[in-house]
């Protein structure tokens, strides 16, 4: 029996409707279905993100047909049959339908045809390979897609293995997959051949690695997936540095028991060793920005020493130090690893504390420091830090006449 979903406001959205609207003036009624991730979501009654579009309008008509309609046309993947329209701003990615050539591992010939089940054939998963009419009727090649969505269930199509020899960035997609969809056991076919294979992974681009691993560090509650990658191997084939993942698994804890954001990058660092080595070498396998690198290094070190019964002047001394955001991911991070329970205040009040305390600036200038008679250069760094830590001492005291006669006292007992 046709299933079929009720109007969709994305589907009906006037955005929407004039991309549909011009693949249909070049390739008539039928020629243009939803596909994939924004079927499954709504089969799922989830928030939709992306938009993709199969078609049987072969890519250089798609092109045209986009911009006879007055809609911008990009080229973003045109070697395999895709192309992205913008319609009042918003993307909508438009793949015309396809089959494999030659793949080998990492990209693929394809060769486009106008066979909807030639085009299922080559996707991932099964509950990725559900095609939806614009009229609501929903289409389902495999025979187990809508299946697999409704009972959390990640399925290949078809063999396993073949699938991902295709391309190795499968093995990390299921895992990706099992943690937001999956329900009960995991497919023990789709796991083995995720074992068996994962050497493949190796061979990535560390940029494809590291998107689909971030995507899966944002799941509600990664922890059974993670296990399920480092049990098979593939957690170690891209992140040798992971000795366990005991803190890991305290982190996402403390996240879901306490509500707070799920933070994929925390998750990371957590998995992670305190060594800056280690994380450097990380960092530079899977290309990661450098805002997120440093972020990793900054809570992977040691360098300030945080405990769950510090004092108020030794917490604030610490954001001082630290910054606020280096300070609570330090804090998530030794909490995660401490054993301690979710409900035990002391960890979660030292967050709070670096949410509501701002530490001061510190009173003194270069121009001050010059003035008193230290020469430009780096002595000025090493006056201030003297003059900083005394500051820091007297709990960060705010009576600057004081701070000017330290750093008299400072200057007398230089040695030039």
């Amino acid at each position: 029996m046709t299933e079929t979903l009720p109007p969709q406001p994305w589907m009906t959205a006037s955005a929407t409707r004039a991309v549909i609207d011009a693949l249909e003036e070049a390739g008539g009624p039928g020629c243009a279905r939803f596909v994939g991730g924004c079927v499954r979501d709504a089969l799922l009654e989830r928030p939709i993100g992306d938009i993709d579009i199969a078609t049987t309008v072969r890519p250089d008509a798609v092109t045209a047909a986009l911009v006879a309609a007055g809609l911008k046309a990009v080229p973003t993947g045109v070697e395999h049959g895709t192309v992205t329209a913008i319609s009042a701003g918003e993307p909508f990615e438009i793949t015309t339908l396809r089959r494999d050539v030659e793949t080998d591992g990492r990209r693929a010939v394809v060769a486009f045809t106008e066979d909807w089940a030639e085009d299922a054939a080559r996707r991932d998963f099964r509950l990725n390979a559900l095609y939806l009419e614009p009229d609501g009727t929903l289409h389902d090649p495999t025979g187990g897609g809508v299946r697999d969505a409704r009972a959390g269930r990640i399925v290949f199509v078809g063999d396993a293995e073949t699938r991902i020899r295709e391309d190795y960035l499968r093995i990390l997609r299921f895992f990706r997959f099992v943690a937001w969809f999956g329900r009960g056991e995991p497919d023990a076919e789709g796991l083995a051949a995720c074992a068996a294979l994962k050497d493949g992974v190796r061979d990535l681009s560390g940029e494809r690695a590291a998107k689909e691993l971030l995507k899966l560090l944002a799941a509600d509650d990664p922890r059974l997936a993670v296990g399920l990658m480092a049990a098979a191997g593939v957690l170690g084939a891209i992140l040798p540095e992971v000795g366990g993942l005991q803190r890991f698994d305290g982190m996402v804890g403390i996240e879901t028991e306490l509500l707070f954001t799920e933070d994929a990058a925390l998750r990371l660092a957590a998995l992670l060793p305190d060594e800056q080595g280690a994380v450097t070498e990380a960092a530079q396998r899977l290309r990661l920005s450098n805002a997120l690198r440093d972020r990793l290094l900054a809570a992977c070190s040691d360098e300030v020493r945080l405990v769950s019964w510090m004092s108020p002047r030794e917490i604030r001394r610490a954001i001082y130090r630290l910054g606020a955001k280096t300070f609570q991911d330090r804090v998530k991070l030794n909490w995660a690893a401490s054993n301690r329970p979710v409900t035990s205040p002391q960890w979660r009040m030292l967050l709070v504390y670096a949410d509501t305390w701002s530490p001061p600036p510190f009173p003194l200038d270069g121009g001050e420091i010059m003035a008193a008679g230290v020469p430009q250069g780096p002595l000025i760094g090493q006056v201030r830090r003297e003059v900083e830590d005394w500051w820091l001492d007297l709990d960060f005291t705010d009576d600057k006449m004081a701070v000017l006669e330290r750093l008299k006292a400072v200057v007398q007992g230089l040695a030039y």
